[in-house]
């Protein structure tokens, strides 16, 4: 990871926040002017926040495929970087022995 480059998780998780808030303000303003039907009583910021998270999810699938695709390869590498760490350290205990 270079410390001049965001890592991807992070790139990638603030781009879904992004979106979320983006939907969220939108599904606002549909259920303010009454496009979309408000919540039952009191439920009305939950009701908001669920269709946020609706619209949101199939959108950032979608837009972040190129981020996801960053993110999974550097979890990758950051895994197959610690089983050879794990894989040296064990044939070290071995010679030893």
């Amino acid at each position: 990871m270079s410390a001049a480059k965001p890592s991807a998780m992070i790139r990638y998780t603030a781009l879904r926040l992004l979106i979320f808030v983006g939907c969220f303000f939108v599904a606002g303003v549909a259920v303010h002017f009454g496009l979309v039907p408000s919540g039952l009583g009191g439920s009305n910021m939950v009701w908001v926040i669920l269709l946020g998270l609706i619209l949101s999810a199939p959108l950032s699938y979608v837009l972040l495929r190129k981020q996801r695709d960053e993110m999974s390869e550097q979890i990758v590498a950051g895994v197959d970087r610690t089983k050879a760490r794990l894989d040296a350290n064990r044939t070290r205990e071995d010679a030893v022995q």
